[in-house]
């Protein structure tokens, strides 16, 4: 048994476990302490990964390196790619997983990495000498030693449960909360603030009567999150289920109000706006007769089943009557109701962009204790902690994403340069270059960098080389290869195209809305056997990003100038050039925000809420530039 370490992780949630084979893959002897190591990785609330920009980033923690997309999809007893009727600068894929099996599958990876070590505990303080991180000591009055620390605490720091007026302390049902981390860190000078969460009942699939309700089967397509050569699905794909609250059900909820506890000032924190109770949707949209449910299974074999859109915090009573007046319910057996928890977490802004804490050197904070919401937030700071936690250790210099880069470097930026108000939740409208960042090229821009410091292995750097070369391939074929119209107009006539009045390029043809390469190849052979070089494991896939790039070529290169002009920006730095309250032209606003949050380059103080763009001005007139 050893006590130090290089790295130590507290918590094994998805940020912990991310964050703890981030920095072991690099080579830092690492400890990882969770209160329970069954219950690693844990899906807390619904047993679903992804979903609209989340998918995006569990694609690029894939292709960093990362295990959420390949445990994702090993697991995976639905899948479904999202807004494939948009463009695909939109799409995102989500996948229902087998919540037991996820569990096990990540534990299996973590306990076989080379230097990752596990220890069962939970944290009580940690160890700080000259303004530097040391080690942690834990309840059992246990004391490790690290050159860095990541705090990944999710929902257990101060947890607090509640159902209707009934109050239980703990991270989640069942768990015990932690205590002392908070009062340390404050007692330092670090701002923490309260947060809520909550989850909906969890119900008995025996008691439901499913012809009530409409089914939504998956996708059985090549998609998948793993960048990793495509193996089909190991576990039988189920369906989930969707229904509708009525009037009826919407009484009873509002009979139960009083004993609410965001009703009747229990709760003081603030809730996630995006996934909001049963209870807030009925008072903030008073007008609505009837709410969309979605019934989804927790598993292959289990008769448990998720409630997604019933997250409530009332009383058990009201909660049961209220699914009682919903046909499919009205025999309902319920596994435990819903419950919110309030839980502790610290202002972002107090963070640097490698997600360092500004007061104390290697010590690092990654998922819900940021203010974050939701595995996919959680998993994309992890991997970044536990890449920065090693840096700390060996040296170099910080792996930053930028916002042009990827979604988690979108993630970082606005919570250590906007702080948050309310749980944080990933959309692609956060994103100001959605077509950069799709999902079908994380790896594209992701891999090498990951490979360069470390993590990404040669395995996926050599899948990354394949795919772009083949799609080179198909590309420049298309580029160079000439239609006449006499032989490919029949074809056009058939598909109901407009036939061609002259010859063109096969990627003129390719370009057109109702026209693909699938389709196209099936008119012109010499095409079709060129596709026919390409991996049949990987096939589908090596089209789809060829033709993504071909269709959206003129998009993609204006975003990515408009990108390049703002990265210029990136590049000019004012941290530690300016004393902003002697600075009297700045606007007080900005005097106090600059201050505050001292941010790195001009890019990022021009993202601050409330810095005009006049600010920004005299900051580059003082620099002379």
């Amino acid at each position: 048994m050893n006590f130090k370490y290089d790295v130590i992780v507290v918590g094994a949630g998805h940020a912990g476990c991310e964050a703890a084979a981030a920095a072991a893959n690099m080579g830092s002897r690492t400890l990882l302490i969770t209160m329970d190591m069954n219950k690693v990785a844990q899906m807390s609330c619904n047993p679903a990964v992804g979903g609209i920009a989340k998918g995006q980033i569990v694609r690029e923690i894939d292709a960093l390196g990362g295990y959420m997309g390949i445990v994702t999809d090993n697991t995976a007893i639905q899948f479904r790619m999202l807004n494939r009727s948009k463009g695909p600068a939109m799409w995102s894929p989500r996948a229902q997983s087998d919540r037991a099996k996820f569990i096990q599958e990540w534990r299996g990876i973590l306990e076989n990495l080379p230097n990752l070590y596990m220890w069962q505990d939970t944290v009580r303080e940690l160890i700080v000498e000259d303004g530097r991180v040391c080690g942690v000591k834990t309840y059992m009055n246990v004391e490790f030693r690290a050159g860095a620390v990541v705090l990944t605490n999710g929902t257990f720091l101060n947890g607090l449960i509640h159902i209707g007026r009934t109050q239980l302390g703990g991270g989640r049902m069942s768990e015990p909360a932690a205590f002392g981390l908070t009062e340390q860190l404050v007692s330092l000078g670090m701002e923490a603030g309260r947060m809520k969460t909550g989850t909906p009942v969890r119900i008995d699939g025996r008691s439901v009567h499913f012809e009530e309700t409409v089914e939504q089967k998956g996708e059985n397509d090549f998609h998948k999150f793993s960048y990793l050569d495509y193996k089909p699905r190991k576990l039988k794909q189920l369906s989930c289920w969707t229904l509708y609250t009525n009037e009826s059900v919407h009484d009873v909820l509002r009979s139960g109000l009083a004993d609410s506890p965001m009703y009747n000032g229990q709760i003081q924190s603030i809730g996630p706006r995006y996934c909001p109770s049963i209870e807030t949707k009925i008072v903030t949209f008073a007008d609505k007769t009837q709410h969309q449910l979605f019934l989804e299974p927790e598993g292959e074999t289990t008769q448990e089943y998720y409630l997604n859109g019933f997250s409530s915090s009332l009383p058990l009573d009201i909660q049961l009557r209220a699914l009682r007046e919903i046909p499919a319910f009205r025999d309902v057996h319920i596994y435990r109701p819903g419950y919110a928890i309030e839980y502790d977490f610290f202002m972002p802004t107090q963070l640097h962009h490698s997600l360092e804490t500004k007061l104390i050197k290697n010590l690092f904070f990654a998922g819900q204790i940021n203010g974050t919401t939701g595995y996919e937030e959680a998993g994309g700071q992890g991997i970044i902690a536990g890449i920065n936690a090693h840096i700390g250790c060996h040296g170099g210099d910080p792996f930053i994403l930028g916002r042009d880069e990827a979604y988690i470097g979108v993630l970082i930026d606005d919570l250590v340069t906007k702080g948050v108000d309310e749980p944080y939740r990933m959309f692609t409208s956060r994103a100001e270059y959605r077509i950069l960042l799709r999902q079908d090229d994380a790896d594209v821009r992701l891999t090498q960098k990951a490979a360069e410091i470390g993590l990404a292995k040669q395995d996926r750097l050599d899948l990354l080389k394949d795919k772009e070369a083949l799609c080179d391939m198909i590309i420049s074929f298309a580029n160079n290869y000439s239609i006449k119209p006499q032989y490919i107009n029949p074809g056009l006539e058939a598909l109901e195209a407009t036939p061609l009045k002259q010859g063109c390029k096969l990627i003129d043809l390719i370009t057109r809305p109702q026209l693909n390469i699938n389709n196209l190849s099936e008119l012109v052979p010499s095409f079709r056997q060129v596709l026919d070089k390409l991996p049949e494991s990987r096939k589908e896939e090596i089209i789809e990003a060829a033709e993504i790039r071909i269709k959206y070529d003129g998009y993609i290169r204006r975003e990515q100038l408009i990108a390049d002009k703002i990265n210029r920006l990136e590049h000019i730095r004012i941290k530690g050039k300016f004393v902003y309250n002697d600075i009297q032209s700045l606007s007080t606003e900005a005097r106090q925000k600059l201050t505050k949050i001292d941010p790195d380059t001009i890019a990022q103080a021009s993202r601050i809420p409330g810095i005009s763009p006049s600010d920004i001005n005299i900051l580059l007139v003082l620099l002379g530039r």
